[in-house]
């Protein structure tokens, strides 16, 4: 076995879009966070909040993981640099899609 054989010697590629609940979604977008029931404290803290998709990510087991920024973070400016703390992660089925424009106009 090579070190290129090995499954991690390469990053997943950045996904652009995914469907969920049959609405295509793509990084920008506006969705409203719905965390599973029997998560973490932020679980509960961002559970109904808006937010915007920043990253669309596929892991080594194929599982998707939503990025988002969250609307009223004042530390926004450092989930766009991708400082921890404010980017959060979920799966496509904790997110619902928003409609009428995107986060980083200023609408919730």
């Amino acid at each position: 076995m090579t070190p290129n054989d090995w499954p991690f010697a390469t990053e997943p590629k950045p996904m652009k879009s995914v469907s969920i609940g049959g609405v295509l979604l793509k990084i920008g977008d506006r969705v409203r966070l719905r965390p599973r029931s029997g998560g973490d404290i932020f679980d509960l803290a961002l559970a109904g909040k808006a937010a915007m998709i920043e990253a669309i990510e596929q892991d080594y087991e194929e599982r998707l993981h939503i990025a988002v920024l969250l609307d009223d973070d004042p530390g926004r400016d450092l989930g766009e640099l991708r400082q921890p703390g404010h980017r959060f992660f979920f799966a496509p089925e904790e997110i619902e899609p928003i409609t009428g424009g995107k986060a980083h106009e200023g609408q919730t």
